[in-house]
């Protein structure tokens, strides 16, 4: 209802809750690339699925808004095309580090590259580079190592999902890989790793990611693309979420759902399975997960009123 004399308020905008999936450009930090969205879309609530170093291009998953919340959620693995320098090691594991040392190639076939490679596929433990981001007592890693100090870094175990060989020269000692891992993989590591199985040591050359958090390279748009007006869409969260099981809320159910409370699940539901929960008109309500009783337990609710 309104006084006399004034003018009903205009709606306002709702603001942007999505994803939009950037290909990064070499020579920007994840967080350059976060800023840069926060101010295109004016939104506080921008976050990253991954980091990637300076210089590797490719997909860069943003949240935005209320969609930061599903980071936790999505699939962990990422897919890259990488290329690795045979002959030569690096304090950061890479070509942007210092050489540390160089050593001749051994006679090398295609054949002898797929058996160096075989160890490396599937669950294996790596340690990160010096020039990482992991926590070493309280601090970054790559902190420690600007300064010249060296870090005892713990392994940690891994999934190399997938390792193909797609190309190797031998006029350069460069080969050129494709592989697909979960969370948490280093591929400068596993350049590192396979150059001292070689014995000659190895840096990464080249990276590229082209999948990350179910978001593939096709559903990337360039960095020069956020001068659009108006920007780029964010894709719609359910997007991200097809690889769990969904319900749709009745109608009288939506008021208990966004109360946050629990409700009874179908019988076909395993214990802690992860569910997408959806209201009447078919959008995301929020994230369940199921109980060992046959309830669905709230964990995020979108729009929540309790």
């Amino acid at each position: 209802m309104t006084t006399s004399g004034s003018l009903p308020s205009a709606p306002q905008p709702q603001a942007p809750c999505g994803f939009l999936i950037l290909d990064k450009p070499a020579g920007l930090t994840s967080h350059d690339c976060v800023a840069r969205v926060r101010r295109r879309y004016r939104l506080k609530r921008v976050g990253h699925g991954g980091t990637l170093d300076p210089a590797v291009t490719g997909v860069l998953p943003l949240a935005l808004g209320s969609a930061t919340r599903l980071l936790p959620y999505l699939d962990g693995a990422k897919a890259y095309r990488g290329v690795i320098q045979l002959g030569l090691s690096t304090d950061s594991d890479d070509l942007c580090g210092s050489v540390l040392q160089r050593r001749p190639l051994p006679p090398l076939s295609r054949e002898l590259l797929e058996a160096a490679l075989a160890p490396f596929r599937g669950p294996i433990l790596q340690r990160p580079p010096q020039v990482s981001a992991v926590h070493v007592q309280g601090e970054r890693a790559y902190a420690r190592a600007r300064r010249g100090e060296h870090s005892e870094l713990q392994e940690r175990a891994v999934t190399i999902e997938r390792l193909e060989l797609l190309g190797w020269d031998p006029s350069t000692g460069q080969l050129e890989l494709e592989l697909r891992c979960s969370a948490g993989t280093y591929v400068r590591s596993l350049a590192r790793d396979l150059g001292e199985a070689l014995g000659c040591g190895g840096a990464l050359a080249e990276l590229r990611r082209t999948e990350a958090l179910g978001f593939p390279l096709s559903a990337a748009v360039r960095f020069e693309e956020l001068e659009a007006e108006p920007p780029p869409s964010p894709l719609a969260p359910l997007l991200a979420l097809g690889h769990y099981p969904s319900i749709s809320l009745e109608p009288a159910d939506l008021v208990s759902w966004r109360c946050g409370r629990r409700l009874a699940g179908p019988e076909h539901l395993g214990e802690d399975q992860v569910v997408v929960v959806l209201d009447p008109d078919g959008n995301l309500a929020g994230m369940a997960r199921a109980t060992p009783d046959g309830w669905l337990q709230p964990r995020l609710v979108l729009e929540a009123t309790g």
